[in-house]
């Protein structure tokens, strides 16, 4: 049993079978997964008590893979330092753990050649991240999934009728969370519970259904409202193009509504990060006397860079509508985070609860 990380509201148990995780390692290993293999190195960076280090560990053991594990805590430097000298070939952690390993690299060269391919997941990837990956040879692979989800769901590999892509449009489908993985069903719904069409322009809730997918919570009355039909509700907003990728636009609990429309935190906090002096960002609503809601802006700038409000909008300003704009921008020394790296949004919204909005 895992407890969920508790990001918009308390931990729950979630309960697995020795079934479900052999099929999720098989699942896992497949080539258009992680490709695991006897030939692999795979450092785990996620701790085991979040979802079993997402399946890492049973399934480099399935296929007889090196397994690196870096101890309590470990440090950016440190993660870095193991996969240099442990010459490791895959690797996997959230966003956070990554932009650690960035800076990191500007104070020392570590040498990442070995790397094949470094699953992300927790949150949204943004494509900035990526590409300052791309630009040192290492093939960041976004994928998406849940504690109730084992948790491997969704894995984004571009397809090979992409291959005569630019790299900046195969980095926007690898920006997205990916097509659900062999085994696993999604849908999209409406309020009212009906499915939605793919096609990208259709925004609703996420559902999912497979073998490995839990179908109840330990001892909690909240299974009633998450689990229907075989179906798990999973409170992510999304969206699905036509080639079946899907992307996460919100967790249900974090989209802003402002003067009867809908704004997404995480479509912001990507543009944001997309700056190349903001280290980290989160954007959270607070309440507002006339919109109901507004985005407030929690940013946090790269040591040594100086940013200001003026400049975090006017980089926004090209890239979202007026309307999307945050209503205002703090700048912190970090954001508050989960025992797993996510950044712990119902803190903020606590943090920032009598936040004063500037006069418009």
């Amino acid at each position: 049993m895992c407890y969920t990380s508790g990001t918009t509201g308390n931990p729950k148990g979630v309960l697995y079978s020795h079934r479900a995780l052999v099929l999720h390692c098989y699942a896992q290993c497949m080539a258009d997964a992680f490709g695991l293999s006897e030939r692999d190195v795979v450092l785990s960076v996620v701790p085991m008590f979040h979802a079993n280090a997402w399946g890492l560990p049973f399934s480099a053991t399935m296929v007889g893979a090196s397994q690196v594990f870096p101890g309590v805590q470990p440090t950016p430097a440190d993660i870095a330092g193991l996969i240099e000298s442990e010459r490791v070939t895959v690797t996997a952690g959230v966003p956070t753990v990554l932009l650690g390993i960035l800076q990191e690299m500007e104070k020392r060269k570590y040498d990442l050649s070995s790397l094949r391919a470094v699953p992300c997941g927790g949150s949204a990837v943004p494509e900035s991240l990526i590409a300052a990956y791309d630009a040192l040879g290492v093939n960041v692979i976004q994928a998406w999934g849940m504690t109730e989800t084992a948790p491997l769901a969704t894995v984004s590999r571009p397809r090979s009728s992409m291959d005569g892509w630019t790299d900046a449009e195969r980095r926007r489908v690898r920006a997205r969370q990916g097509p659900p993985i062999a085994g696993v069903d999604i849908r999209v719904v409406d309020d009212a519970g009906q499915p939605v069409p793919w096609g990208g322009n259709s925004v609703g809730e996420l559902e999912v259904r497979g073998p490995w997918i839990a179908s109840s919570y330990y001892q909690d009355e909240r299974s009633a409202d998450a689990f229907h039909d075989g179906w798990f509700r999973t409170g992510d907003v999304v969206n699905v193009d036509a080639d079946g990728f899907m992307q996460i636009t919100d967790r249900a609990k974090d989209v802003i509504k402002s003067g009867g429309e809908w704004i997404s935190s995480v479509e912001l906090e990507n543009a944001i990060m997309g700056h190349p002096d903001v280290l980290e960002a989160a954007v959270v609503g607070l309440p507002h006397e006339r919109w109901q809601e507004r985005p407030l802006a929690c940013v946090v700038a790269r040591p040594g860079r100086e940013v200001t409000k003026a400049v975090v909008i006017a980089h926004l300003e090209p890239l979202v509508a007026k309307w999307w704009l945050p209503a205002d921008v703090v700048f912190v020394e970090a954001l508050p985070k989960t025992s797993v790296g996510k950044i712990a949004k119902r803190e903020l919204r606590e943090q920032f609860k009598d936040h004063c909005w500037p006069d418009t």
